[in-house]
């Protein structure tokens, strides 16, 4: 420990850490707004700069350590002025139509000109400008980027993809798509960890709830909305909801009141996915010797996007099962319209979503399976439909819940753990147990695949045969396991990759707290969901059932094959590593 004096209180702070987290451990909050621990200490912004007594030059406190003796002034006359000239330096170049801006209350920027009471900057106003690709599901904005780098680091330290870079020098200096390329054309996940760690909205999703109110206004058209499992442990945070009561029900009741005329489960569709993937695994497994291992899940766009521009050589490992978003799409335009009984081009199926690649995904031409045009239609994160529940005025308090409804509302809990890392790998072997076996094993005998560590590996036996399974999460720890993987350091049979870290309940389309990691507790919630739930697996939701038996008539028949698998081979990656578009 070491003695120092931060605004004149005499403090013990550990030694090796910095001022600012020093300042923080005692109650005193230094504005901060590139920084982000083990991500981005680079001092950017500026704006953390104190004063220390001998040093004439002010510092920033977020990249230099503590020292035996310090006396820090974090808000000193001296300091407070550079604070000030350096928020009002940003502003000048940062387009501040507030009022229209998604971000606006959530914004790093606004938020520390608000407490420094800024009402102008006395500045020449030069706004950068530039142009983008606006139909592509990542949109950034040139006129909000305040150069934090952030999106850079989290793009290169965490998902490895190296997709932003530093363009021009001076007052030139600009944030763009390294290799001088548009976006469309870069080996972009659309992950949007970006997005959720940029601090204003320089990044943001494709705004697409133009698009949901014109299909609701349409008599036409019978609109079914269909919601994720990671939506329903994170869609009230925007509110200021607790878990406890932003329930999925009462997202249901919600959805109802904006007008949608059927609410549905991606549970459902995720318990499909298992019945789908874990036949095939199995599949794969009695024929060893006509195929490659391990064998990849399906389920994360991001990630298929990522596997096709990093390693395409290894595509034919994918299972063939489509994403249950796009499952539901295939289900809802064919089984469901039948139950109807209407023309399944009047069904506008929308999909509420934890992240941006989804956007990607329902584009896919070979997605298709039901000949209705697009199996999903529209695409939308957690943070627009929460837009479309404000610009509803709907006040969410006051909601009642109100069930799913039948038969596509019905969900395991097994469906419901699809949102977190570990959740498909558990999910899958639960069913797999039961199609060897003929009994289900203990819902939880699978649990060592749970948790946030990025890499997570463990055997199981099922009926006299080892499994070595891998669980990854985030797309630079994808890259060590498959680097392993070509290597021949490591065996695996079966492998869950996702591609945000602590799986889609850390999605790039879910609410954004500045610097706060909330794929913990939200998987939580998800685990907690199927804890009580009275199904736990996949092959005894009634609904699934009933589907096989009325429709798909059983796992890997020639319809299930139509409506619930596709060719990920049908289509490229705009560029791969070998240089092919």
């Amino acid at each position: 420990m070491v003695n120092l004096t931060i605004d004149g209180k005499k403090v013990a702070a550990k030694e090796g850490i910095t001022i600012l987290e020093a300042a923080a451990a005692n109650g005193v909050r230094i504005p901060t707004l590139c920084y982000q621990e083990g991500l981005n200490e680079i001092g950017a912004c500026r704006l953390c700069c104190v004063e220390v007594k001998g040093t004439e030059r002010l510092i920033p406190a977020c990249n230099n350590t503590v020292r035996e003796g310090m006396e820090i002034l974090t808000n000193s006359p001296k300091a407070r002025d550079a604070r000030r000239t350096n928020v009002q330096l940003l502003l000048s170049q940062h387009d501040c139509r507030c009022a229209v801006c998604t971000r606006s209350g959530n914004c790093g920027l606004q938020r520390i000109a608000n407490d420094l009471g800024l009402a102008e900057t006395p500045f020449h106003i030069d706004i950068p400008s530039g142009t983008w690709t606006k139909d592509f599901p990542l949109v950034r904005d040139n006129a909000k980027c305040v150069k934090c780098m952030r999106c850079i680091q989290v793009c290169d330290k965490i998902q490895g993809l190296n997709i932003w870079d530093v363009a021009n020098t001076g007052s030139h200096t600009r944030v763009d798509v390294a290799g001088n390329i548009r976006i469309e054309q870069s080996a972009c996940s659309l992950c949007g960890q970006c997005i959720t760690h940029c601090p204003v909205n320089a990044l943001h999703e494709r705004d697409d709830t133009a698009k949901v109110f014109e299909a609701l206004a349409d008599p036409e058209k019978i609109t079914v909305v269909q919601i994720a499992p990671s939506i329903r442990a994170a869609w009230g945070e925007a509110f200021g909801l607790k878990p406890g009561f932003a329930t999925v029900r009462r997202l249901v009741a919600a959805l109802r009141r904006i007008g949608f005329r059927y609410v549905f489960d991606t549970d459902f569709s995720a318990d499909l996915t298992i019945m789908e993937e874990a036949s095939e695994f199995l599949e794969k497994l009695r024929n060893r010797e006509r195929g490659k291992f391990p064998m990849f899940t399906s389920c994360c766009p991001g990630w298929v996007r990522f596997l096709k521009s990093q390693y395409p050589d290894m595509v034919c490992q994918l299972s063939t099962a489509k994403s249950p978003q796009a499952m539901f799409g295939a289900i809802a335009k064919s089984y469901y319209a039948d139950l109807l009984g209407v023309d399944p081009n009047r069904i506008c199926c929308v999909s509420i979503m934890p992240c941006l690649a989804k956007k990607h995904e329902c584009d896919i031409p070979n997605i298709n399976g039901a000949e209705a045009g697009k199996d999903v239609d529209v695409v939308l994160t957690t943070r627009e439909i929460d837009r479309m529940i404000r610009a509803e005025h709907i006040i969410v308090e006051d909601l009642p819940e109100e069930d799913f409804d039948e038969p596509l509302g019905v969900g395991s809990g097994a469906g419901a753990i699809f949102g977190a890392t570990g959740g498909v790998m558990e999910a899958a072997l639960r069913t797999a147990y039961y199609f060897v076996t003929g009994e289900n094993p203990d819902p939880d005998a699978f649990r060592d695949v749970r948790g946030l560590r990025g890499w997570k590996e463990a055997s199981y036996d099922i009926a006299g045969t080892t499994l070595h399974v891998a669980v990854v999460s985030g797309l630079g720890n994808t890259r060590r396991l498959i680097e392993a993987l070509r290597a021949g350091e490591v065996r695996y049979d079966f492998v869950e990759v996702m591609a945000c870290p602590g799986g889609c309940v850390g999605g790039g389309g879910q609410p954004i707290h500045d610097r706060q990691e909330l794929a913990g507790e939200r998987g939580r919630v998800l685990y907690g969901l199927d804890r009580v739930n009275h199904l736990r697996f996949s092959h005894e939701n009634p609904a699934v059932v009933s589907c096989y038996r009325n429709y798909l008539q059983r796992p890997l028949s020639h319809r299930a094959h139509q409506l619930l698998h596709t060719d990920h081979e049908a289509w490229r990656m705009p560029l791969d590593v070998y240089g092919r578009t």
